[in-house]
């Protein structure tokens, strides 16, 4: 009796890989790593300025997080590295740029093969000074990158999607690519749905955040997971036509219980 195979009609979509921000959680490091697991996460970003210092760490101090890690099955989506500036900023750019390295290089010896940070305010015109300053910026840590193992990957927020796919596509390709926040876009007033059009092919990680829109602020609300304007569903899809097979780190800043909104809004994204 020969094997019956049967497909479904339904467009196969892999289950997404979710990941969780470590300080969403509001815990000790290891507390952190320990909820991650038990909420269901497969990864976890770790803040490299905050929860390691990437200028102190050893090679044994490595050797730690990676058999903690491993300990709780989990392994790191991305490590944030927040600058005080951007790469467009002359005042203490070599610096910046060097902390920026050494992210890259903690980064790639932790498993992570991103590096998130805000770039900076992308210049309105093409040929300014703050443009070939971060042109050159995003260059040279690109190129670092790809000998490193771990890309640079620019947050999504402060500027339309648009601003930003020109500015990616003034630098060599592959270079640097996109953390796509959609809760950050709408907060900031643009488009998490024009964005993603214009930014799937260059994504390389993603932050899940949820928001709607506040008239009284003239801002955007970060809000749960699921209970706000982003349509997931539709980004999720964009991305997956575009092959994106990376993470999906939920964030949650304004909670009074991040843990409950976390572990709510992995069951959202499972059930997506």
């Amino acid at each position: 009796m020969g094997l019956v195979v049967v497909f479904s009609a339904r467009h196969f979509v892999p289950e997404i890989k979710i990941g969780i921000q470590l300080a969403s959680l509001r815990l000790p490091f290891k507390k952190a790593l320990q909820t991650a697991a038990r909420l269901g996460a497969c990864a976890v970003e770790i803040d490299a300025r905050r929860e390691i210092q990437v200028g102190q760490l050893s090679q044994s101090g490595i050797r730690q997080i990676r058999k903690i890690l491993e300990d709780f099955n989990l392994r790191v989506s991305a490590l944030t590295f927040q600058t005080r500036r951007g790469y467009g900023v002359s005042e203490d750019l070599e610096r910046r740029l060097e902390a920026t390295r050494q992210a890259m290089t903690v980064a790639y010896a932790l498993g992570a093969p991103v590096v998130v940070n805000q770039i900076g305010q992308v210049p309105s015109e093409s040929g300014e000074l703050q443009w070939d300053l971060l042109v050159d910026s995003l260059t040279s840590l690109g190129k670092h990158g790809e000998r490193a193992g771990a890309l640079l990957a620019a947050r999504t927020g402060s500027e339309e999607g648009s601003d930003l796919k020109r500015l990616l596509d003034a630098l060599p390709a592959g270079v640097v690519g996109v953390d796509f926040d959609p809760g950050q876009l709408m907060i900031h007033g643009f488009s998490p749905s024009a964005a993603i059009a214009e930014l799937a092919p260059q994504v390389l990680h993603v932050h899940v955040r949820d928001a709607m829109r506040d008239l009284a602020r003239g801002r955007g609300l970060e809000v749960p997971v699921g209970s706000g304007a982003v349509d997931l569903a539709e980004i999720l899809g964009i991305l997956d036509e575009r092959g994106y097979r990376g993470d999906f780190t939920l964030q949650r800043d304004a909670a009074d219980d991040p843990v409950g909104d976390l572990g709510a809004a992995v069951s959202y994204l499972r059930a997506l």
